[in-house]
């Protein structure tokens, strides 16, 4: 009897002891050491919510004419994976209102919409509604049709480019007659003497500037020019193309310049005539200069 008054006293005396202390920590693992008991931490720098990860950018290139040859410009935003399709969409959208004071415009009726695109074994399938061919003339044709191809082939995974209206074959549009998918050899002729893909228009640029493009000029010597916002030459040099005379090249160059103060400026870009030294094909990119 007294062993068994023994045994429940010492039942009680565990339960109380575990009802004062409540849930306990398992303690620290296997091997490792025992935790030194320590007052709640307070909140501090290290325990703040992490900052937001930096927007994922991306930049693809607009095609858009300028005096009837083909330009490029650049868009920087936001990624998207359904990059072909926000490519196409920009250039519907034209040049922005800076492009169009330099002097470029658009062949793609401002009013088309993109319907679909579709990319299978390097072809891109791209429909449009029917504002798309709504002005039926050659030059509207070729200035349009050349614009998507160039936009879309930028692009690795995609070579040509096959059109449709409505989800219906384009054959003919103005009288261009549209065999199969088209490629950018079928436009090579819209390209301009010098092309000048940076900097772009209304660009920040520092000293020294890099001036890249393509050209098929006299001898493959592409001159340039920097000018201050009073016309002021602040460099003058050359350099050479990969190719020139009769084929396309690449040229790209760093040209140092000087100003006191950040202002609008001027990159000209041209070819100096072999008949009498004059500037022709004379490319102009408004810019902003800084020190």
């Amino acid at each position: 009897m007294k062993r068994t008054i023994a045994m429940v006293l010492m039942l009680a005396a565990i339960s109380a002891g575990c009802a004062e202390s409540g849930p306990q920590a398992l303690g620290s693992a296997p091997g490792s050491e025992s935790p030194t008991p320590s007052a709640s931490p307070t909140p501090s720098a290290s325990t703040a919510s992490p900052s937001p990860s930096p927007t994922r950018m991306m930049t693809y290139e607009l095609w858009f004419n300028d005096d009837e040859s083909l330009f490029v410009t650049h868009r920087t935003e936001p990624f998207t994976p359904a990059v072909a399709a926000r490519a196409v969409d920009a250039l519907l959208d034209g040049p922005t209102g800076a492009e169009r004071g330099a002097g470029l415009d658009s062949s793609i009726d401002p009013g088309t919409h993109l319907l679909a695109v579709g990319i299978s074994d390097g072809v891109a399938t791209v429909s449009f509604d029917q504002a798309f061919t709504s002005e039926e003339t050659p030059a509207i044709a070729v200035g349009s049709l050349s614009q998507v191809v160039f936009t879309l082939t930028q692009f690795d995974s995609i070579d040509a480019v096959l059109f449709q209206v409505e989800g219906d074959p384009l054959t003919n549009f103005g009288g261009y007659e549209l065999d199969g998918a088209q490629r950018r050899a079928d436009f090579a002729d819209q390209l301009p003497w010098i092309l000048v893909e940076s900097p772009g228009i209304g660009e920040r640029v520092s000293s020294p500037v890099t001036i890249a493009g393509t050209a098929n000029v006299f001898e493959a010597v592409v001159s340039i020019l920097i000018l201050d916002q009073d016309g002021n030459t602040l460099a003058s040099t050359f350099t050479m193309a990969t190719c020139g005379t009769g084929c396309r090249g690449t040229y790209t160059t760093d040209v140092r310049y000087e100003v006191g103060t950040r202002q609008p400026g001027t990159i000209r870009v041209y070819e100096v005539s072999a008949m009498d030294g004059s500037a022709i094909h004379v490319v102009e990119i408004p810019v902003i200069l800084t020190p």
